[in-house]
C-alpha cells in the first residue's frame, strides 16, 4: 500500500512558477515591482511560497492574459479593490472598462489596416495607396495607362488637399491616359523643363521659350478636358463630396473654417507643403513656371468695369 501523499505547505520559486505557468524571472520582476509580496525564505535562503502567494500568482497570470498593465493589477492589489484572488465586484470594473476600450480601439485600428492592406492587393500597391474617392474617378481606364509618377503626384496632391482635390487633379492624368497625342506632348514639354536644371541662367531664351510651350500645352489640355465634360464631373466630385462629408458647424468637417470640409484629417496647408516636400527645382525652372502663369493670366477675361 502507498503511503498517503502530503502536499508541501510551500514550494520554491520554480515550482510555483511552473504550476502558475509563469517563470521564476517574471515572478522576480513582481517582486520588484511590487505586485507580489517577498515571501519568507527556508534555511537555505530560497524563497518560499504558500497557498495564497499562489492564488496571487494565478489572479496576476490570468489578468495579464487578458491584458491588463502590471501597474494596474498591482494598483488594484493595493488599493484594496481586489483580495488576493478574489474580485471584490465593482472594485476593479474601472480598469476592465479601460481595457475594454483600448481593446475596442486596436480592434477598429486593425479593421482600418486590413482594409487598406486589401485596397492594395485588390487596387495595385500603388493605386491602392490613395483613397477610394480618388481612385473611383480612375476606374475604367486601360490597364497600364496611368504611370507611376501620375499616381506619385495624385499621391501628393492627396496629402496636401485631400482626397477632393486628388479627385479633380486625377481628371488631367484621365485626360492624359486617353489622349495619346497630348501624352507624348507633355512628355515633351516635361523634358524641356528638365532641361531647365542649374546650369541655366533665369534670364536664359530657352527659359521664356518653354514656358511659351509649357502654356499652349496647358491651353490644349484644358480644351480636351472641356470637350469631353470632364469640368462637368468635377462639379458633380464636389456635391459628392460634399453630400458624403456634411461641414460641422465649427466650418470644415476636419476643422479647416472654410466651411468645406474638403481636406482630409492631418493635412496641410499647400504654403505649408512648400516648406515641408522637398522639390528639386531649379531657380530657371521655377522662373518657367511663373511665366507660364503670367501667360495664362493674360488669357483670363479682364473683369468688366461696372462702375
Amino acid at each position: 500500500m502507498h503511503p498517503s501523499f502530503v502536499p508541501p505547505r510551500q514550494v520554491k520559486i520554480g515550482d510555483a512558477a511552473a504550476f502558475a505557468g509563469s517563470t521564476p524571472r517574471a515572478i522576480r520582476h513582481y517582486h520588484e515591482i511590487g505586485l507580489l509580496p517577498e515571501p519568507e525564505r527556508g534555511g537555505d535562503d530560497r524563497r518560499r511560497y504558500g497557498y495564497e502567494d499562489m492564488i496571487r500568482l494565478l489572479w496576476i497570470r490570468k489578468a495579464a492574459d487578458a491584458g491588463i498593465a502590471l501597474d494596474d493589477i498591482r494598483d488594484a492589489f493595493t488599493t484594496g479593490t481586489v483580495s488576493a484572488g478574489a474580485d471584490s465586484g465593482d472594485g476593479i470594473a474601472d480598469i476592465l472598462e479601460r481595457l475594454e476600450e483600448t481593446l475596442a480601439e486596436q480592434e477598429a485600428e486593425l479593421r482600418r489596416q486590413r482594409t487598406a492592406v486589401r485596397r492594395m492587393r485588390t487596387e495595385g500597391s500603388r493605386m491602392g495607396l490613395l483613397s477610394g474617392f480618388v481612385t473611383e474617378r480612375l476606374k475604367g481606364l486601360p490597364e497600364g495607362s496611368l504611370r507611376q509618377a501620375d499616381l506619385d503626384s495624385l499621391l501628393v496632391t492627396e496629402r496636401i488637399f485631400g482626397p477632393l482635390g486628388a479627385a479633380v487633379q486625377a481628371g488631367r492624368f484621365i485626360t492624359l491616359a486617353t489622349h495619346p497625342a497630348l501624352r507624348e506632348e507633355s512628355d515633351r514639354v516635361d523634358e524641356a523643363e528638365e532641361a531647365l536644371d542649374d546650369s541655366v541662367a533665369v534670364d536664359d531664351p530657352r527659359v521664356a521659350q518653354v514656358a511659351f510651350e509649357r502654356h499652349a500645352f496647358e491651353s490644349a489640355l484644358q480644351a480636351v478636358m472641356k470637350e469631353s465634360g470632364l469640368d462637368e464631373e468635377d462639379d458633380a466630385l464636389f456635391d459628392a463630396w460634399d453630400a458624403s462629408h456634411p461641414a460641422d458647424d465649427d466650418g470644415g468637417e476636419y476643422g479647416d473654417g472654410d466651411g468645406s470640409g474638403r481636406r482630409e484629417a492631418g493635412s496641410m496647408s499647400a504654403f505649408e507643403a512648400v516648406g515641408k516636400m522637398p522639390y528639386d527645382v531649379s531657380p530657371a525652372r521655377l522662373r518657367c513656371w511663373e511665366l507660364a502663369e503670367e501667360l495664362s493670366a493674360q488669357d483670363s477675361p479682364a473683369p468688366r468695369n461696372t462702375a
